[in-house]
């Protein structure tokens, strides 16, 4: 897979879903002084369009990449990142359900290839989503059909997407996340399309709402940082004791913030994982 991704190093940063982070791996740069790289997933951002989305699938993608830029001692954070040390930010550009990234992250922490390759992943930290396996969500669906309509109404307008997606969803900072990678009409393609492969993402949705594992088929002892938001409801009395399970060496962190946990408080996010990493031996 060839990968769209952005070296923090070279300051070269690229639109998309990685945005996301662009400012908090900045910041990260500066701080812990460590070659920061933050990647697209697969059917994401500008990184390939390819069939099937599980989990496990998605975590290959990510260790061909240590792989292929020899990465060590790596720390990997998910949402839905890697520290010479590399920090890697999985960063799903588009990620209706908001748990992707931190699922791959948790996938990779899980995956056998770590057995024989026990240096490549040093600090793992997760936020604001547990090793759960849930059934899509009624909005997941409602968003996904909304977008395949703007699709196939062949509408040339921003205006004309709004007006399909206003029957779904009226909050307008919703409407325009989920057209942040909305291309309207130009001479390249005559009616409005999405960056990303809908119809791919809607038959992949039962892989979306899936997990790589079941609790007691792997665990990862290595050192793991969930962070919470305390308004959410992605980490609860049901999720914790699957993440005792799959990560027995854990520590459990709260912000006051819904579930964008990174995006609602940057600066203590920041010093959350700034004084994790630091502590590592």
């Amino acid at each position: 897979m060839t990968w769209n991704y952005t070296s923090i190093r070279a300051v070269h940063l690229t639109s998309g879903s990685k945005r996301n982070w662009n400012t908090l791996a900045k910041g990260f740069s500066g701080t812990l002084k460590k070659p920061i790289y933050t990647l697209d997933l697969r059917n994401h951002g500008t990184s390939p369009h390819i069939p099937g989305m599980t989990y496990a699938a998605m975590a290959q993608d990510v260790l061909e990449f240590i792989h292929k830029h020899e990465l060590k001692k790596t720390t990997i954070i998910g949402h839905s990142m890697y520290v010479k040390k590399p920090l890697l930010l999985l960063s799903p550009s588009f990620d209706i359900e908001k748990n992707r990234g931190g699922k791959v992250a948790m996938a990779i922490a899980l995956d056998p290839h770590l057995d024989t390759h026990t240096d490549i992943l040093e600090n793992l930290i997760v936020v604001d989503i547990a090793p759960v396996k849930a059934k899509m969500s009624a909005d997941f669906s409602a968003y996904l059909e909304a977008m395949r309509r703007i699709e196939g109404e062949k509408v040339r307008t921003r205006k004309e997407a709004v007006a399909i997606l206003s029957e779904y969803e009226k909050n307008p900072a919703i409407q325009a996340f989920l057209l942040t990678n909305l291309e309207t009409a130009s001479s390249q393609h005559p009616y409005a399309k999405f960056q990303i492969p809908i119809d791919l993402i809607h038959k992949s949705a039962p892989d979306i709402g899936d997990f790589s594992h079941s609790p007691g088929e792997r665990t990862w002892k290595g050192r793991t940082l969930f962070i919470k938001g305390l308004k959410s409801a992605y980490i609860n009395r049901h999720g914790i004791p699957l993440i005792e399970r799959f990560f027995p060496n854990y520590i459990l962190e709260s912000l006051d913030t819904g579930h964008l946990v990174h995006a609602e408080r940057p600066e203590e996010f920041k010093k959350l994982v700034g004084k994790f990493i630091s502590e590592t031996p």
